[in-house]
C-alpha cells in the first residue's frame, strides 16, 4: 500500500521513537529539502546519461558520481530520521577527488557567474542551491537538537555543493559555453 494514514493529521514519526511530530517541524523540512534535492539529482542523472557526461581528469562518469550522492543521501536521510548510520570519511575524500579532477578542467574563478548556459549546467546550478538549503535545514535540526548528525555526514553536504558547483561549470566548458559575470549594473 502506498500510504498508511498514520499522518493524516500533519504529524509524522522517526526511528527509534514513540513521539509523533508536526510535519512543518524542522527535521520533517530537513528531510523534505532532502527528498526534494535526491529527486533534483535523478532529473541531473537522466540527462548526464544522455550527454554520457565524463571528465577528462579521472574518467570520471558524471551520471555515476550522481547515483552514488543519491545512495549517499539515503545515509543522511537516515541519520536525520534517528537510525545508526553516518557519512564515513572516505565519501567526504571520495568528492574531494573528483572536485579535484574537475578542477583541473576548468578556468581559473575569477568573479561569481550567472546560472544557466547550457540545460544541464542550469540543472546543476539549481541542485546546488537546493543542496545549500538542505544543509543549512540539516544544522538547523541538530543546533536544535532533534537529532544529530556526524562530522563527515556535515562535511558531506558542504563539499555536496561544491561539487555540484563544479558539475556546473565544467557542462559549460565542454559545451564552448563562456560563463556569464553579473554587470552589477
Amino acid at each position: 500500500m502506498l500510504y498508511t494514514r498514520k499522518g493524516d493529521k500533519g504529524d509524522t514519526g522517526f526511528f527509534g521513537s514513540d513521539k509523533r511530530v508536526s510535519k512543518a517541524s524542522a527535521r520533517p523540512e530537513a528531510l523534505g529539502a532532502l527528498d526534494e534535492l535526491n529527486s533534483l539529482l535523478g532529473v541531473c542523472k537522466v540527462n548526464a546519461e544522455k550527454q554520457d557526461f565524463v571528465t577528462k581528469e579521472g574518467n570520471h562518469s558524471i551520471a555515476k558520481i550522481l547515483n552514488e550522492i543519491q545512495q549517499n543521501l539515503f545515509i543522511v536521510g537516515s541519520e536525520l530520521a534517528g537510525a545508526e548510520k553516518t557519512i564515513s570519511e572516505d565519501k567526504v575524500k571520495r568528492v574531494e577527488i573528483i572536485i579535484a579532477d574537475i578542477e583541473k578542467e576548468l578556468p581559473e574563478i575569477k568573479t561569481f557567474r550567472i546560472p544557466g548556459g547550457t540545460p544541464i549546467s542550469a540543472l546543476f546550478d539549481y541542485a546546488r542551491a537546493v543542496s545549500r538549503r538542505l544543509e543549512r535545514k540539516a544544522l538547523a535540526v541538530c543546533e536544535e537538537g532533534e537529532a544529530n548528525m556526524g562530522d563527515y555526514s556535515k562535511q558531506f553536504l558542504n563539499r555536496l555543493s561544491s561539487l555540484l558547483y563544479a558539475f556546473a561549470r565544467l557542462a559549460n566548458v565542454k559545451s564552448g559555453i563562456k560563463e556569464q559575470s553579473p554587470t552589477y549594473e
